[in-house]
């Protein structure tokens, strides 16, 4: 099933008639409510989807800053947003698809034919294309989504991955490193984890860089694609973007959700600093 969907291709589609439902996810770590931004401007006829309602069960920091919603809030989200049984689902934002990648996670295994519009909204006007303002409220859809484990991996399986596989922490070489704390108190990384940051897989422009691309950087990174490969961030919506890239590249991988704001919470967990895998431990 096709991942990304460009301005034009869209275009052709709605133009075509047929059934597309638009998602507009916009969300920034520093301006979560993205509502403003929707109602300003956004593709005809598009929801907006609230990532921290919608995409995550807020209230439950022992598991991270954005865990995964439950099963039966997705389903009533996804009626919500106007969802009916063979619709194309396209989701987009104004963060170089970051965001958009969350929805495209949670729905690709579900039965949904669902897409990231490449290059987001801005891909969108500098082809000429409409848009419109406002709030859009559609009728209420009818999808049913299949129960299924989109591709989890939890603390302990993020604590194993190094040895089983890859454990690739797709934040900024300066979290990474422990340069930088951000929004959490603690710096550093997991001990064994590899460091690929997602903004390595976004081009210029916004769109998602091509599969030989997002091939070499990984093979720079030393990490062999056949094994299993755990990705995490900061709060668990980085990763999305970043298993979007891999699966451009034909790489399956999972998802520490509880990331590093789950990680730095317990006093057990050991922290590396420094540049490389376990270069220095804290915590033993």
């Amino acid at each position: 099933m096709p991942l990304l969907i460009t301005a034009l291709e869209l275009a052709s589609e709605l133009k075509a008639g047929r059934s597309v439902r638009l998602l507009d996810v916009r969300w920034r770590l520093n301006l979560p409510e993205g509502r403003p931004g929707y109602v300003s401007g956004h593709l005809p006829a598009a929801v907006y989807v609230d990532l921290e309602r919608e995409l995550a069960d807020r209230g439950h920091p022992e598991v991270g800053r954005y865990p995964l919603p439950r099963h039966s809030a997705l389903q009533d989200s996804t009626r919500r947003w106007g969802i009916r049984e063979g619709d194309l689902v396209v989701a987009y934002d104004d963060n170089d698809a970051v965001p958009a990648a969350r929805a495209w996670w949670l729905l690709r295994d579900r039965g949904v034919d669902v897409r990231v519009l490449d290059g987001g909204i801005r891909a969108w006007v500098a082809a000429g294309l409409p848009i419109e303002r406002g709030d859009v409220l559609p009728p209420r859809g009818d999808i049913i989504l299949p129960e299924r484990d989109p591709g989890v991996a939890t603390i302990d399986d993020a604590a194993r991955a190094p040895a089983s596989g890859y454990l690739i922490d797709v934040r900024s070489p300066e979290h990474y490193r422990g340069q930088s704390t951000r929004l959490d108190d603690v710096a550093g990384h997991v001990p064994g984890a590899v460091n690929i940051p997602t903004v390595s897989h976004i081009a210029p422009d916004g769109t998602l860089r091509p599969a030989e691309d997002i091939r070499a950087t990984i093979a720079a990174a030393s990490v062999d694609p056949s094994a299993q490969i755990t990705l995490y961030c900061g709060t668990g919506i980085a990763s999305a973007h970043s298993a979007l890239a891999f699966a451009r590249a034909g790489i399956d991988t999972r998802i520490y959700v509880g990331s590093w704001s789950q990680w730095t919470l317990s006093s057990t967990r050991p922290i590396a600093l420094g540049p490389t895998p376990s270069a220095a431990l804290l915590g033993w």
